[in-house]
């Protein structure tokens, strides 16, 4: 008996030592009371939650439900007596994808169908691949507004109708396009109703009579010869309304779900174009011309004509959307400028829905047609059906980006393989036994090609299952219980851990009595169970050799704060005892962590806390109204020693200069951070010192919570510039040069000024003497006389 006794003791305290190094890493959620009621439970808790149904399980060790490493490495329990379920993934349908001759045979999507048999809380990962098939099959349908402000829409359409067919045969060989049309509901204040207007409601530009009144026509069901489609066009005639909005929600409503009578492919990309230059009406507008019924989203045709346009109320936003994501079409809005906002956000609540702008005669409806095709066709979106309360995550790289967590890549084109990781996970079972096996589909938007995956959730352990447990078994004190898993479940009037107490001779009420502390509601301090009137002490969550104790489990000694990281600071510091920390006569506080010896506190000159401060907690709290800083308070902006002291260090580190050498670098000099800028504000104090080169540099220190000296150095430097000579030499020599030219230029002025002075009063003096031009009669009368030849021969 004692060296059993012994070997259990040993146990226990081998398990109470590996098993709190484990879990002081974090929370065990293993070790919640929820986990530890049945075995389903435990392993529903987290993925790595075990259970050990051994019927020697340790009852020190009273939580079956903990870590699978804990109950298998720590001996505590059997491995052939742990139970923990694994999951599992079957490829029930895997053909690859591929092209085919027929609708039928292409294959886009890979595997269509996946089995998992999953655990709660336990993610399960597996691929998909997508690939856009050639010549898949494409339904184009146009639904078409022609109310009478379309007129000239229908005609331009009509000439474009075979450019459409041509243009998107470019894209697939097999392409089926229809047509369809709409006004409103023939329902006052919609259309009027009085009989002349509902037999000629208008007249077309060219004075011929409009149609009556309609709210859906299906003009052309999808059909391979395209040409008959600008046929229909043309033979359609407008017709006419009163108010702005139109009947584009019966219209699309029906062309959606009527899919026999617009002849929708099982196995094609369906596309709706939605043609109009107006609004729409939605839900409740149907109340202005009577009509109470709400759309039932049914499918009402009759000679290809909506018959309930007048019974049944016009369709929500969200009937809409819900129906096109059922039916897998892809929407189109060609509207005009004006209406593209609207549109735009309508867009933006459909599924695979896009709008475009469309011009005010459709002229641009080929083009419009074929690039938002491709935008939605080059667009690969995943999403899910059917999978509430299951997570699913995507990831992928799409085109040869880094993996990403997405369900859409863009780019794709004809041909090209688009692979996702899948990742589900299963966050509770659900309280409905039916609902542990379900199905849920992952689908491309706008495709009807699905990948279908059938859940099993591992909720319950097989030794749970019937069959399995042992009914009034000996184990439960006498035959007063089931046996399953290892634990007991109590026939009614019994219970306790082992369905040891009588409920007739103490009921349930007076036992909680008995386990509940005065001044207090709670039985066993909510730490315990209350077990025939005496508490039964749980083990704490987060580690589970460690109990709670006391008659009401109203104390541990685990709970005390912790020191550096140990509970009380450590045995030198103090002890914890039912919560709190009884500490040593050295220590103080709530921890213990305030030593009361001061030797942390003492200045290098032996003074406490240099005498500028006052010893608190083992650390100085330096005088707020002086300056005296640091762990010592020796620390001031005029004190230069801790300046001095570093210089050295940072000339070294920061600048690879100074007086020591690389080795002593690396020895002395620590924790120096160089950065671009430093202020008073990084630190104590900024010390600045002039190296050998005549450049200042500087640094400032502080000290970081532990109070470690941290030094934090400027990056550059401030040094003196340097005199160019050459730049003196050149500016003095081309400053004379510059005066000398200046001189040169004012006496060539000067003498140019001069000369122009003496021509001028030259010329003045010309002018002035008239004898030598000729004018004086003196002169004339001397020249004749020299010119006479008889002049002296009398």
């Amino acid at each position: 008996m004692n060296i059993k006794w012994c070997i259990s003791i040993l146990a226990i305290l081998l398990v109470t030592s590996v098993t709190a190094q484990s879990n002081r890493r974090g929370n065990n959620p293993c070790l919640s009371e929820k986990s530890q009621r049945s075995c389903g439970a435990c392993i529903a808790t987290a993925s790595e939650c075990a259970w050990c149904k051994s019927e020697s399980f340790f009852k020190e060790h009273r939580l079956r439900c903990d870590k699978y490493e804990n109950l298998a490495k720590l001996g505590v329990c059997q491995t052939e007596d742990i139970v923990y379920p694994d999951d599992k993934l079957i490829l029930t349908k895997n053909v690859n994808v591929q092209d085919g001759d027929r609708p039928e045979e292409a294959v886009q999507i890979a595997p269509q169908e996946v089995q998992l048999k999953i655990r709660p809380n336990k993610p399960i990962k597996f691929k998909m691949q997508f690939r856009q098939a050639e010549n898949y099959p494409v339904d184009l349908y146009y639904l078409m507004d022609l109310s009478n402000s379309m007129e000239d829409d229908k005609a331009k359409l009509a000439e474009l109708g075979n450019l459409i067919a041509e243009s998107m045969s470019q894209i697939t060989k097999n392409f089926r396009l229809g047509f369809g049309s709409f006004v409103d509901k023939v329902v006052m204040p919609y259309v009027s109703t009085v009989p002349r207007k509902l037999r000629i409601p208008c007249y077309t530009r060219a004075g011929t009579p409009c149609e009556a009144p309609y709210g859906f026509k299906n003009q052309l069901s999808l059909d391979l010869d395209t040409s008959k489609f600008a046929v229909q066009v043309m033979a359609a005639n407008v017709s006419g309304n009163l108010d702005a909005p139109e009947g584009g929600f019966d219209a699309i409503m029906q062309a959606v779900v009527c899919e026999s009578q617009i002849g929708w492919r099982p196995q094609s990309r369906r596309m709706l174009v939605f043609s109009t230059d107006a609004g729409f009406h939605y839900a409740g507008d149907g109340k202005l011309g009577g009509i109470v019924t709400p759309n039932d989203g049914i499918c009402h045709m009759n000679n290809n004509i909506y018959t309930e346009s007048s019974n049944l109320d016009y369709p929500s936003v969200s009937q809409i959307a819900s129906k096109i994501t059922e039916k897998n079409v892809n929407v189109i809005f060609a509207v005009t400028k004006d209406q593209k906002p609207v549109y735009d956000k309508l867009s933006d609540m459909i599924e695979g829905s896009i709008a475009g702008e469309l011009e005010n005669d459709s002229s641009n409806i080929v083009a419009l047609i074929r690039s938002n095709y491709e935008k939605i066709t080059s667009k690969l979106m995943m999403n899910t059906e059917n999978a509430e309360n299951i997570t699913v995550k995507f990831f992928s790289r799409c085109l040869g980006t880094d993996m990403l967590e997405t369900n859409a890549c863009e780019g794709l084109g004809i041909g090209q393989n688009v692979t996702f990781d899948v990742e589900v996970t299963v966050s509770e079972c659900p309280a409905d036994r039916s609902q542990w096996r379900r199905a849920f589909d992952i689908y491309p938007v706008g495709l009807a090609e699905k990948l279908r995956i059938s859940l099993d959730m591992i909720c319950e352990c097989e030794c749970e299952t019937a069959g399995k447990e042992e009914r009034n078994s000996p184990k439960c004190f006498g035959g007063n219980g089931t046996y399953e898993c290892g634990v007991c479940t109590c026939n009614p009037g019994r219970y306790g851990k082992e369905c040891e107490c009588d409920a007739s001779k103490v009921s349930d009420e007076e036992s909680d009595k008995k386990c509940i502390k005065p001044n207090s509601t709670m039985p066993c301090s909510g730490r315990g169970e209350c077990v025939c009137g005496v508490c039964d002490c749980y083990p704490r969550t987060a580690n589970s050799a460690q109990k709670f104790s006391g008659t009401y489990c109203e104390c541990d000694d685990y709970s005390c704060d912790y020191f550096d990281g140990l509970i009380c600071g450590g045995p030198e510091r103090g002890t914890c005892d039912c919560g709190n920390c009884v500490c040593q006569p050295s220590f103080d506080g709530p921890a213990c962590e305030c030593d009361n010896r001061n030797v942390s506190c003492l200045a290098s000159d032996g003074t406490l806390c240099n005498g500028h401060g006052e010893c608190v907690c083992g650390s100085c709290q330096c005088d707020k109204q002086s300056q005296y800083r640091g762990k010592t308070c020796e620390e001031c902006p005029t004190c230069t020693r801790r300046c001095n002291e570093n210089k050295e260090c940072v000339q070294c580190v920061a600048f690879q200069s100074g007086p020591k050498t690389e080795q002593e670098c690396k020895r002395d000099c620590r924790n120096i951070k160089v950065q671009a800028e430093v202020s008073k504000s990084d630190g104590v104090q900024i010390c600045q010192f002039k190296d050998d080169d005549d450049c200042l540099f500087t640094f400032t220190y502080g000290f970081d919570q532990n109070d470690e000296l941290q030094i934090k150095a400027q990056r550059t430097k401030l040094c003196p510039e340097s005199v160019n000579v050459l730049a003196i030499v050149g500016g003095v020599v081309g400053g004379i040069v510059a005066v000398g030219l200046a001189l040169l230029l004012i006496w060539k002025l000067l003498t140019i000024i001069h000369d122009r002075r003496e021509f001028a009063k030259f010329e003045n003096e010309r002018q002035n003497a008239k004898w030598d031009t000729g004018e004086n009669p003196i002169y004339k009368q001397a020249t004749s006389t020299f010119k006479n030849p008889t002049y002296g021969g009398n």
